[in-house]
């Protein structure tokens, strides 16, 4: 189970396999931010599901996104856009969890790891 002892941030990807009931996660000390917020409401296939979406997510702790945080992905944007294809939504995830030190729990390795001293779970 993730988030079972430590604090984690969770990407989108781990977050739907959650919804779907494919992973067990302790929402208690599983963080997600408004980027993974607005890509779980995108996927909503309508109204009914975007209110069990929101249903399931309580619990989770919301991270406010800040300069500090916009600044920094402003940086990996910067520097690994051209290199590695850097996306603005994986910049910023990413950034968030660096500066509130928590390890990034994906499936999706190849969209975050070239980024230097952030810790990766595989979800």
């Amino acid at each position: 189970m993730l988030g079972n002892r430590r604090k984690i941030f969770v990407d989108t990807c781990v977050v739907i396999e959650y919804l779907k009931d494919n992973l067990s996660l302790n929402k208690t000390n599983c963080y997600i931010n408004h980027i993974v917020l607005m890509e779980l409401y995108i996927g909503a296939k309508n109204k009914k599901d975007l209110r069990e979406i929101k249903a399931k997510l309580q619990g989770f702790k919301l991270l406010e996104t800040n300069q500090e945080i916009m600044n920094l992905s402003t940086q990996i944007i910067e520097h690994f856009s051209l290199s590695h294809n850097a996306k603005i939504q994986d910049s910023i995830i990413a950034s968030t969890c660096l500066i509130n030190n928590l390890p990034l729990a994906t499936y999706n390795l190849r969209d975050f790891r070239y980024i230097p001293n952030l810790e990766i779970v595989i979800g």
